[in-house]
This record gives structure tokens, sequence and C-alpha cells, in this order.
């Protein structure tokens, strides 16, 4: 393991983590449980709407309901272990989240099936969000890029095996089933914390617990112009792809026409691009500045959506196999930058990674939850309006990108984990 200097501030290599493979895997099971906790749902809709008669746009809810309740407690997950330890609040929600899961797998009706998927949304972005502060803890420079990178291959296989393991499930059960799968999933996950996972943030670099001390935290996250850029921008970048994971029951079923069994059309060839792009992504870690990266990665998914428009315009590739053929290159740029992204916010505030890391995953799955419960919706009855969206969403990213690098004057032979910029209120 490498040591930080005094800018970044990891700890030194006297902190024990373990066999490190063994870290690595923890890190990105503990980054699984937010996609199951979506993806795996999407093969079951059809039958949840014909037991309890309910709308397609009611069983959306299953999933923003989630998301909504995730961002709103990922303000306090950070904080909290910033001030109590990373490890005893990733213990917690896992306990609350292993509970929530059995209420919905009993849940008597939609309603109440809501109810728990908020509670699981409360405690799910435990481990997610401070495993991600936790990566700056330990490693430091193009170490922490290459493990960022390595941790997204790992958690990046999710989204693509849930909706697979859903419909397996649905094979030889009912919809009750997901969520028992959920609840052993949750316990083994808890079981390597408890057991496995070291401490990286000692009792001598905690804030002190209580509200003003978190509040300050975040709000001094918020208010630095260049951290809500940073924000936006990674919050953009993913939009695109997660349009196209929430509107998978849409995409598949209702434009592609397909069965439940059939979401790894739409999976597969999206996180294929994602996991090859994170691996890339590392390799390159140290020999190509994470400013350069991330840029050629906003340049290969505009592209890319530029393609699957174009596709999906033309009558005659608007069908499989045209319309998931250009989506790995398109997830692949998206993979590229988000190491960079994740990193440079985290380096924005060395002595409150939890806050920034908190304030990063609201933004984003704020946005996340509107995607699901309105813009999927709204967009999803076309390809070619799919198309669009994904692909304005991710200009946004870009124009936001390119901001950041002209406010902070960045070097763009430079390295991203020495931001060369003052904070500022100019967006």
């Amino acid at each position: 393991m490498t040591t930080a200097d005094s800018t970044t501030g990891p700890h030194d290599a006297s902190t024990d983590i373990g066999p490190r493979w063994l870290f690595l895997v923890i890190l990105a099971s503990l980054g699984m449980v937010g996609p199951f906790s979506i993806d795996t749902m999407f093969p079951s809709f059809s039958q949840m709407g014909a037991e309890w008669g309910v709308s397609e746009f009611a069983l959306q809810q299953v999933v923003s309901v989630y998301i909504l309740a995730f961002a709103v407690m990922s303000l306090l997950h950070g904080p909290l272990s910033d001030a109590l330890g990373r490890k005893p609040v990733i213990i917690a929600g896992g306990i609350l989240y292993v509970a929530a899961s059995v209420g919905c797998a009993v849940a008597p009706s939609l309603g109440v099936l809501l109810f728990f998927r908020a509670v699981q949304g409360l405690s799910a972005g435990a481990g997610q969000i401070i495993s991600r502060a936790m990566v700056r803890d330990v490693f430091s420079d193009a170490q922490a890029k290459r493990t960022m990178s390595h941790i997204a291959m790992i958690f990046g296989l999710a989204p693509a095996l849930a909706p697979i393991v859903g419909g397996l499930l649905l094979g030889i059960g009912s919809w009750r089933g997901i969520f028992w799968f959920l609840v052993v999933f949750g316990a083994a996950i808890l079981v390597l914390v408890v057991f496995a996972m070291p401490e990286t943030h000692p009792a001598e670099r905690r804030i002190r617990f209580d509200g003003r001390t978190i509040a300050n935290g975040l709000l001094g996250v918020w208010r630095d112009a260049n951290g809500r850029r940073l924000a936006f921008a990674g919050m953009f970048n993913f939009a695109g792809m997660f349009l196209y994971i929430s509107s998978a029951q849409l995409f598949v079923v209702g434009l592609l026409g397909k069965g439940a069994q059939d979401f790894w059309i739409l999976f597969v060839p999206l996180i294929s691009g994602m996991v090859c792009g994170s691996w890339v992504s590392g390799r390159l870690a140290g020999r190509m500045s994470g400013r350069r990266l991330a840029s050629l990665g906003y340049v290969i998914s505009l592209v890319a959506g530029a393609v699957n428009l174009g596709l999906a315009l033309l009558p005659a590739t608007a069908r499989l196999p045209w319309s998931v053929l250009v989506l790995p290159f398109y997830s692949f740029g998206i993979a590229l930058a988000f190491p960079i992204l994740t990193l440079a916010m985290l380096d924005l505030f060395p002595h409150s990674r939890g806050a920034a890391s908190s304030i990063q995953s609201f933004v984003s799955l704020l946005a996340n939850a509107a995607i699901a419960g309105i813009l999927a919706p709204l967009v999803g009855f076309s390809l070619p309006s799919l198309a669009l969206t994904a692909v304005a969403l991710t200009v946004v990213a870009w124009l936001l990108w390119r901001r950041h690098l002209a406010v902070t004057h960045a070097d763009p032979h430079g390295s991203v984990d020495a931001p060369a910029y003052e904070p500022t209120d100019e967006l």
C-alpha cells in the first residue's frame, strides 16, 4: 500500500487492511447492494402489477421511492462516518437493510412494499457511499485511481447480473423470492464487514459528533462552487446510462417486445462497456492524467450517443441488434470518467471526505429518483426519445467538466490528485 502526501491525507502504511483482495471485494460488494436493490426488480413488475392490479407508473415508484430515500439519507451517511468511524455506520446500515428486505418480502400490498422500500433506501447507501471515502483513506494518487477502477469493474457487474438473477428467481417462484435473495445477499455482506473489514478512519482523525459540526461539514462542501460543479458533472455523467437502466421494463418489454427473461439484452451491453471502461481507466492510471482521461471518456460517450440516436431515428435500424449495438461504447466512456470525477471530489475536501461523498451521492441519487419516477416514463415511449434524452444528459456533463477545467485553470497534462485552484463561489 502506498502512503499519501500531506495534501491528500490518507494515513500511513501502518494501517492494516488485511489481504488487499479481500478489502477490495468487500468494498465492491458494498457498492453492489444499490444496483441489486434496483435492477432485480424490473423483471417482476408484470407479476406485481397482475397481483395488485396497479399501473406501470405506480410500479415505477418501487424504484423511485427507494432512490429518493437513499438520496435523503446519503447526506448523513458520510458525515456520520467522519464522526463515528466508517465501520460502525456500515454495520448499522447493513442490519437495517436486511430487516427492511424481510419486510419487502412479506408485504401484503403495494403501499406496504413502498414503505419498506423506503427503509431499504435509507440504509443501503451506508456501504456504497462510505466505501468511496475508504478508498481515499487508504490509497493515494494513481493507486487510488486504480483501486476505484477495480472496484467499479466488480460492482459494475451487478446491474448486468441483477435482472438476470431476478428473471431466474421469477422462473422458480414469485417476485417475493427476489427480496428473500436480497435478505441473504445483505446478510452475507454484513458478515464480511463485521469480521473482515478494517476501520480506515481512526479516532484521531474524526470530527466531533454533533448536529452543528455535521451540518457545517455538508454546507462547507456545498458552498464550494468547484465541489458543486463536480457533483453535478458526476450526476449528469451517469444520468444517461441510468435512464436506460430505469427504463428497462419499457425498453425490453414495451419497445422490443421481449419477456421477463430477456433483460440481459439491455444490461449485458451496457455493463460490459462499463466494466471494460473501468478496466482501461485502471490500466491508464499513472500513465495519463486524470483530466485527460475523463475528457477522453466524454468524447467517446458523446460520439457513441450521437451514433445511437442516428440508428434509433432510421426505421431500418430501430430494432435489434442495432438498438443496443452502440450502448457498450456509450457506457465505456462513462466508466472512463467515473473514477476521476469521484476522486476529484474527494480530493477537494481531504478532512471531510465522508461529507464530500455524501453530497456527490445525494445530487446523483436525487436526479436518479427523478429519472426513474418521472423522466423514464415520459421519454420511454420510443427508441429515438430515449437516445436523444441520454445524449443530451451527457452533453450537459461534458459542458460542466469543460467549465471545471477552465475555472480551475487545470493543466491538461497535470494530475487530478493535485487540483490547482482555490475555493470559489463562482459556478
